[in-house]
């Protein structure tokens, strides 16, 4: 049966190319994605399938596909939002919407769950168990669609689930895996410091706010240096230093922005703590002030064991696929992570990098692109999962 399905996946190879151009051409940011997820339900509509939930936890789309014969029931999850990125591409399915763009590749990921979807529907009548497919909106912006998305019962009655992320930055063909902590916990902080402005030639009469926070930065870098164990990966970094002020003129205030990413919860905690303790001893021995905001986003996801090595096992078999790897844990952050907290399942990389390119293109570039035969492998990846799941685990 699945080599019928990779044969009836290879027939609608181009309007797979199509679906993921289109919705590359229309993007929509963070829970403003209500054309898309129009998109989507029409497209099932037009399949003729009739268990179809919209405005699932906002923006969220849910559709359920049941065999002809008892079995399990497995989630497969997509998601749909696009970046506040300007499209610097030049090719014809470039973005029309001024600085928006799918510059993440969940353009790819919605165009490969609903031609996955469309030939489990076709193939219903040999299928066991049920199908359930969750397209996600807003991944990108914390708190994200996927937590109100499971309070909204896209999981209910789910034995398994599992995703992927196209990779442009790995070879096409290659599958890479990972059991455990696999994507980071991914945090954002704001500190506002305050001290007195004053004129540039007279800085004995000011407390320079700069000064405080340029010390900051490098003063936040000793946390992870010198205060996190070594074997703990851990990140902070500082995005964003905003002072607004006459080139002759001594800030009196400065906004610092940035993110945090670990993996283990104990390290997230300390850090946190840390953060503070650094930033009043800073601005202390300057004499100023501050705020400081610590705002927890998605946390680390964890893949389960024994589903990351059904995947490993079965995607060996699949067509195209040259290699299969085991991923190095990466600090980007996913909301998936939500759902492996409840259901279990895994999340797993799919090579997508282009050919004959120069330059390796990273995720949330303005020139970011993808091969897109890779859309082909992430599907026959995914069907085989959902399929043999039912028989083999």
């Amino acid at each position: 049966m699945l080599q019928k399905m990779f044969q009836r996946l290879d027939e609608q190879y181009e309007n797979l190319v199509e679906i993921r151009r289109y919705l590359h051409q229309h993007p929509e940011l963070s829970f403003q994605e209500t054309k898309t997820a129009q998109y989507i339900a029409d497209f099932y509509r037009t399949l003729g399938v009739t268990d179809i939930r919209t405005q699932v936890g906002g923006n969220g789309v849910v559709v359920r596909i049941k065999g002809s014969k008892p079995g399990k029931t497995v989630a497969l999850r997509a998601d749909f939002d696009a970046l506040p990125i300007q499209d610097e591409k030049d090719v014809p399915y470039k973005s029309t919407v001024p600085g928006v763009m799918h510059a993440c590749g969940h353009d790819g990921h919605t165009a490969t769950l609903l031609t996955v979807a469309k030939t489990l529907y076709e193939m219903r009548e040999e299928l066991s168990g049920e199908y359930v497919m969750i397209h996600q909106h807003a991944e990108e912006y914390a708190p994200g669609g996927a937590i109100s998305m499971i309070k909204d019962g896209c999981l209910d009655g789910v034995d398994v689930i599992f995703g992927t992320h196209l990779w442009s930055t790995e070879p096409t063909g290659q599958i890479l895996y990972r059991t455990g902590p696999v994507m980071a916990a991914a945090d954002r902080f704001k500190i506002t410091i305050q001290g007195k402005g004053g004129h540039g030639a007279y800085p004995h009469n000011s407390k320079d706010a700069v000064v405080t926070a340029a010390q900051l930065v490098i003063n936040l870098q000793q946390i992870v240096s010198r205060k996190v164990n070594p074997t703990d990966a851990a990140v902070i970094s500082v995005g964003k230093f905003v002072a607004e002020n006459a080139f002759n003129v001594i800030a009196d205030k400065v906004v610092l922005e940035g993110t945090v990413r670990t993996f283990n919860e104990d390290v997230r905690d300390q850090i946190e703590m840390e953060m503070e303790r650094v930033i009043k001893g800073t601005c202390y021995t300057n004499d100023s002030t501050y705020t400081y905001e610590y705002f927890r986003g998605y946390p680390a996801l964890v893949n389960h064991s024994a589903e990351t090595d059904f995947l490993a096992n079965i995607a060996k078999d699949i067509p195209g696929v040259e290699e299969v790897l085991e991923s190095p844990a990466k600090m980007g952050g996913e909301d998936f992570s939500y759902y492996l907290q409840h259901v279990k399942g895994t999340f797993f990389f799919t090579g997508a990098r282009p050919d004959n390119i120069e330059e390796i293109i990273p995720h949330h570039h303005p020139k970011f692109d993808i091969n897109e035969k890779s859309l082909l492998l992430a599907a026959k990846t995914l069907i085989s999962a959902a399929v043999k799941y039912q028989a083999e685990v």
